[in-house]
């Protein structure tokens, strides 16, 4: 079962370009659990991803800084630019709650060997009204 929105993504040329609003003009800070300076570096999509907590809540930013040209990711930020990359929601059980959502004929993406065991599942925004979607297990973020 989904049971909240845990995240958005975004995509950014630098940390630096998204943090001069994020934290520069909205006042929010990197997590604690982000390892800086550089992300952390999630090798199938070749971005160095930086979390970011929105006011007291559970729901954070995620800022992705793609640096392998041949990634999706990069290519995406080159087609259209900084901003809402995608949503990613928290489940209790990813596995459980992809395969339900494949059932109503949402398109599972593949992310090739290097993402197994990541503990999430994306799927394609042409099947989930224009935004890429991301599934990730519930975290314990108090």
């Amino acid at each position: 079962m989904i049971v909240r929105l845990d995240h958005i993504g975004v995509v950014a040329h630098s940390i630096d370009e998204a943090l001069e609003t994020l934290e520069g003009k909205m006042g929010f800070a990197v997590s604690s659990g982000t390892p800086l300076p550089d992300g952390a570096y999630f090798p199938p999509e070749g971005t160095h991803n930086y979390m970011i907590q929105v006011g007291e809540g559970a729901t954070m930013i995620e800022v992705l800084v793609p640096v392998v040209p041949e990634a999706g990711t990069y290519k995406y930020l080159e087609r259209f630019g900084a901003g809402l990359h995608h949503w990613g929601y928290a489940c209790d059980d990813v596995l459980v709650e992809a395969e339900r959502l494949r059932s109503k004929g949402l398109q599972q993406i593949d992310l090739g060997p290097n993402h197994d065991g990541a503990g999430a599942a994306f799927f394609h925004p042409k099947s989930t009204g224009g935004i890429l979607t991301e599934l990730v297990p519930v975290r314990d973020r108090s």
